[in-house]
This record gives structure tokens, C-alpha cells and sequence, in this order.
């Protein structure tokens, strides 16, 4: 047995929101990322209809689901549960959609989550993102003090953008995101730089950015390889957004091909990956 990394492309990642107003078509979306040879997608799952639809479309690719919904209580897990369930899931990624202002009001909505996926023997890891439980690094690092197991996705854009972190970022601030991976289970792939949440990663200038993710991503792959199952698989999606997260032009347009550029960043994944298994594991 060997682990492996799976390769997901976001749906969301696919739209064009361009003003020649067209968008491509599920299904032309779901051929476009089967033929690139990605592992997977990342979609919601919080409504039955486009659920079906979905699986409809991915029949015969072999393309799996990260399954995305956003739970602003305990029971709100329960569809996606049921779903998952039912349309088969690598993992659930849960985006806490609600905003308490003290720990102890998060661990009964954490503390039900995990109990529910336990019951479904459904993997549920705790996305990492802006606006949400989450939102920031130090009340993140503060539910992680309480309860050390919870099950992360590294979305690692938003910390960076939301606590403005300087470059060259300064070695406490890299122990801090070192301990955010420590518990990622999966990751969510964009660069951030300290006021963007989305740069564009072929833009020379931002190298180093794209350079500091990576350095990230590594420590975040070896530490998973070295608690995880020999059968185990890391999913990474590449999850370059459209617009508003995409910095437009003044035509209002990409600056840049999202699409190319996932595929780039992809391979550097693949790259890095194999990297991290061929040098010995660091703590």
C-alpha cells in the first residue's frame, strides 16, 4: 500500500463571470477537468436537485466529491450527511457559517459535527476561511487548544490576508500556520499576499508569494504523511476563484487564464508531492 494525492478542480473555480456573460455548461465543465486529468471536484452538496444533477454529469469519469455546505447549526448537517450518503463522498468540507465571539459557544456546534459524521462514518473536516468560525488565526489556534483533534481543510489564503502577515513572514507567524496544519486533513489551494486574498501565480512578481505557499504545503503534506495510513489519500483542490476574488482589469475581466493557471498549479502540487516523499519527514 502507498499513500497517494488526489487532485481536485473547484467547480466554483469554473465559472467565467466574464462580460461576454457566457458560462459553460456543467457537463462542459465536468469534460474540461475528466480530460485534464484532475482526481476530482469540490461541489456543494446542500441541495438534493443539484446533487443528482451533479452525479449525473460525473457518471463514467471516475471523478470524485469533495462536498462543500456551510451549517449554521448541528442539525444543518444532516442533508449533507444524507446525501453523502447516498452519492458517495471523499469528504465533507464544512464552512461554519456562523460567527461567535467566544470558544465556549463554538465547542457544542463542533462537538455535534464530529459526533454526526462519526455516526455517518463520513470524514468531515473544518474549512479554514473568512467570514465563518474560522475566520481567524488566533480564535482557530484557540479552538484547536480545546479540542486538538479537530479535523482542519487548510484554506491558508484567508489567514494570510485576514492578520496581514508581512513579507518575509517572521518565524512566529510561520510556527502559528505550522500548528493550523498540523491538524489539516485536506487543503484548499489559491496564494494569497498580505492584502489580497487571490493573486495571479504567473505573475513574476508575485513568486515569492506562490513560493511561500509552497513551503507551506510541504510541511502541511509531510506532517500528513507521517500520521497518516500507508493507504491513505491527501486531497488538494486547486481552488482559483472568479471574481471578485480574481482581481480584474479595467475591462472587468481576469487578468490572467484561471483555468491555465490551475492547471499549473496543479503541477507543482504533483511536484511538491512527490518531493515530500522522497526526503525524510521533519517534526
Amino acid at each position: 500500500m502507498m499513500q497517494k494525492l488526489l487532485i481536485f478542480q473547484s467547480l466554483w473555480a469554473m465559472e467565467r463571470r466574464h462580460t461576454d456573460g457566457f458560462e459553460r455548461s456543467l457537463e462542459e465543465n465536468i469534460a474540461m477537468i475528466s480530460e485534464a486529468g484532475f482526481d476530482g471536484i469540490s461541489a456543494h452538496y446542500t441541495n438534493r436537485r443539484d446533487v443528482v444533477r451533479l452525479n449525473d454529469a460525473i457518471r463514467g469519469t471516475g471523478l470524485k466529491i469533495e462536498a462543500v455546505c456551510f451549517p449554521r447549526s448541528v442539525d444543518d448537517l444532516r442533508l449533507p450527511l444524507e446525501l453523502a450518503a447516498e452519492f458517495p463522498v471523499s469528504h465533507i468540507n464544512l464552512q461554519p457559517d456562523i460567527r461567535p465571539r467566544r470558544v465556549e459557544a463554538c465547542l457544542p456546534l463542533l462537538d455535534g459535527w464530529m459526533r454526526l459524521a462519526g455516526d455517518a462514518g463520513i470524514p468531515v473536516f473544518i474549512e479554514t476561511h473568512r467570514d465563518r468560525m474560522t475566520t481567524d488565526l488566533f480564535f482557530t489556534l484557540d479552538l484547536l487548544d480545546r479540542r486538538p483533534e479537530l479535523p482542519l481543510l487548510a484554506d491558508l489564503s484567508h489567514f494570510l490576508v485576514g492578520r496581514e502577515l508581512a513579507f518575509p513572514v517572521d518565524e512566529e507567524n510561520h510556527a502559528l500556520i505550522r500548528r493550523i496544519l498540523q491538524n489539516a486533513h485536506a487543503f484548499h489551494g489559491r496564494v494569497a499576499s498580505r492584502e489580497q486574498v487571490q493573486i495571479e501565480i504567473s505573475f513574476p512578481h508575485h513568486r515569492p508569494w506562490v513560493n511561500l505557499f509552497l513551503e507551506w504545503w510541504e510541511y502541511g503534506f509531510r506532517h500528513w504523511r507521517a500520521r497518516a495510513a500507508d493507504d491513505a489519500a491527501l486531497i488538494f483542490t486547486c481552488e482559483l476563484g472568479p471574481k471578485p476574488y480574481a482581481i480584474t482589469g479595467r475591462d472587468g475581466n481576469d487578468q490572467t487564464d484561471r483555468w491555465a493557471e490551475a492547471l499549473a498549479l496543479r503541477q507543482m502540487i504533483l511536484e511538491l508531492w512527490v518531493a515530500t516523499g522522497l526526503k525524510p519527514v521533519t517534526p
